[in-house]
């Protein structure tokens, strides 16, 4: 089940996003604007609308997610395997995603440090090099 979720999600994603699904879409909503007169803008005309794009929405909601999971694995497990890579990475960094949130702000203002510190460094080293020329 999980394996044809995922196929039918990245086929409803990849025509949903796609020019051709905004085209159908914005037409439909054209139509329906348009049969505003012959209905006289009754009830059941804007409960038609209506309806249909809660339906739609809240299909989309499950499609988009499981489209997001599984980019946000794929990326992170690229990344774990950058910093496998990397000599002196921090392996450490690997489980980030586990971290609560008091815990990522401390590594947030750590690396806000760090970057202050070598833009520090950069500038020092730049206006060494001027003042050399």
């Amino acid at each position: 089940m999980t394996y044809a979720f995922h196929r039918y999600a990245q086929l409803c994603a990849n025509v949903v996003g796609s020019s051709w699904a905004f085209l159908i879409a914005s037409l439909v909503i054209i139509v329906w604007a348009a049969t505003g007169p012959i209905f006289h803008y009754s009830d059941t005309w804007q409960l038609v609308i209506n309806t249909g794009t809660s339906v739609v929405t809240f299909l989309m909601v499950f499609i988009i997610q499981n489209s997001q999971n599984r980019d946000t694995l794929a990326m992170q497990l690229k990344l774990d395997e950058l910093l496998r890579a990397v000599e002196n990475a921090r392996t450490g960094m690997v489980n980030l995603e586990s971290l609560d949130e008091k815990e990522l702000m401390r590594l947030q203002k750590e690396f806000q440090r760090i970057g202050r510190r070598e833009n520090g460094m950069a500038a020092q080293s730049g206006a060494g090099s001027a003042q050399g020329e």
